[in-house]
């Protein structure tokens, strides 16, 4: 594919940008309940949101240990927590039930399941850091653990109890020099997620997040230079970037339709007071290995159309940037007559093809759009020229809320308040001025490729949900998302 994932925000450095309360420390892999979120941490803790972007405090656990994972199977969630047992590496994990993790409800109510998993001090392994994973294949479930102290072990649960099903039997190593770990399924791989580096010193920690793959779940789990991980492989997943240090704690949010994300902390958010911090970022594919994809930032993007390579824009009279090529002097070439040859000094060689000999300044989107008409405008697509109807700014709508890792995002034309718009018709258009309507707000999901699902959060008349489409290389519209088509896969690039 010619398009690379690095083309897609190469420089961006990442910021965490999850609204409201996310100050947590290890946070769980969020679970739903009654259309909230959910995440519980180290001491007990919880943050709790209704739409995956604004987040507050949340109701804590009957439990204060460490690094607790939840899942739900059936009606009920199971939740896992450790605890050191006087010094590392003595340790236990416990196992606590809900029906519910609403507090408000009636059946609200932590129930105590007993001891899953523990060390006794002396062996290679220390009892902390739960993750779950319910094998999509055959419904099994799957618990591992362990820090620094020894092995990542692997045990099996019984997903009707939340139980050990084999307390006496002998658990999986899998990996070492790791903490944090889980596990994930897909495309016939097994990945195990790690935390490398160290923890719990904020700004000086170093942790980051590795990998490897296996065709079983009991291992061995390789690096992509084919490295075990019970020999200290990894590939590297995520690292500190920009003014967030330490990644680690990765849990995997799955959408629907080919969305993916993950959660995870940062040891130390520098913007906030160097807190540990909850943040949700895209999760992407690329030759066998997720990749941790980057929220969208503030700013100015052209919209390419990875089916057909044109240009969202919108229907106005375009004008050349920088006026129509003239030929300016003789054409290009040896002068008549002899004399010294083009480029040996004096003046570039005219030509149309010549150019003006300086750079040409981007297009005064206020000079141009004098010529475009005051009403409602049509939106279709078209060669990308660099023309000022083709560049969108995309910035965080304020106020309209969010979902699961982003806010809602007003798109305008860069430098004008022209907003992007759903219509009744269930087709595009753009109006003088943004008001913040519901058609008017845009999710913006980035799927597994790199490329970017848009949406509209409503469509007047209830005609959703809905995508950007486009149809031919000419014309864009709305329609149901597609996972297996190109029509709604649309590269955001830097104009």
């Amino acid at each position: 594919m010619k398009h690379s994932l690095l083309l897609l925000f190469a420089s961006t450095l990442h910021a965490a940008n999850l609204d409201g309360v996310v100050n947590i420390h290890d946070p769980s892999t969020l679970v739903q309940d009654g259309g909230r979120y959910y995440t519980f941490g180290t001491g007990g803790g919880s943050l709790v949101s209704d739409d995956g972007w604004t987040w507050r405090r949340g109701a804590a656990l009957p439990r204060r240990g460490l690094a607790p994972d939840v899942i739900k199977i059936g009606d009920r969630y199971f939740l896992y927590i450790a605890a050191n047992i006087g010094a590392q590496p003595k340790a236990a994990i416990n196992l606590l039930t809900n029906k519910t993790l609403d507090p408000t409800s009636p059946d609200y109510k932590w129930e105590e399941g007993g001891v899953v998993a523990s060390s006794d001090g002396i062996e290679d392994c220390n009892a902390i850091d739960p993750g779950l994973l319910l094998d999509p294949n055959d419904g099994r479930l799957w618990l591992v653990y362990g820090s620094y102290f020894g092995y990542i072990r692997l045990v099996e649960l019984d997903p009707r109890t939340g139980k050990r099903r084999y307390p006496n039997a002998v658990p999986h190593n899998i990996a070492i020099n790791s903490e944090a770990s889980i596990l994930i399924f897909h495309d016939g791989w097994y990945y195990l997620l790690v935390t490398h580096g160290s923890c719990c010193r904020g700004a000086d920690s170093g942790y980051n997040i590795r990998m490897g793959r296996a065709r079983k779940v009991t291992g061995p789990y390789l690096d992509n230079l084919g490295i075990d991980m019970l020999q200290g492989g990894g590939k590297l997943f995520a690292a500190s970037a920009g003014r967030v240090i330490g990644p680690g704690h990765f849990g995997l949010i799955d959408l629907g339709q080919g969305v993916q994300k993950f959660s995870l902390h940062y040891e130390a958010d520098l913007d906030r007071g160097g807190a540990s911090v909850l943040d949700i970022r895209p999760l992407l594919w690329k030759d066998g290995w997720p990749v941790a994809g980057e929220n969208l930032r503030a700013g100015s993007y052209q919209f390419e159309s990875l089916r057909t390579g044109t240009a969202l824009e919108a229907a106005v009279e375009g004008f050349p940037v920088g006026g129509r090529p003239v030929r300016r002097g003789p054409p290009p070439g040896p002068p008549p007559g002899g004399g010294p040859p083009p480029g040996a000094g004096g003046p570039p060689p005219g030509g149309m093809f010549a150019g003006i000999g300086r750079p040409i300044p981007d297009q005064d989107v206020n000079e141009v759009s004098k010529k475009w008409p005051t009403g409602t405008l049509d939106v279709r697509m078209s060669n990308y020229l660099s023309q000022a109807q083709q560049k969108w700014t995309i910035a965080p709508a304020p106020g309209a809320g969010g979902y699961p890792g982003a806010p809602f995002y007003k798109i305008t034309i860069a430098g004008t308040e022209r907003a992007l718009t759903a219509t009744a018709e269930a087709e595009l258009a753009v109006l003088p001025a943004f008001t913040g309507a519901p058609e008017q707000l845009w999710r913006i999901d980035q799927l597994a490729d790199g490329s970017y699902r848009i949406m509209p959060k409503a469509v007047p008349g209830g005609k959703g949900p809905l995508a950007l489409s486009a149809v031919g290389s000419s014309f864009a519209t709305l329609s149901a998302f597609d996972p297996k088509s190109e029509k709604q896969r649309w590269w955001i690039k830097t104009p």
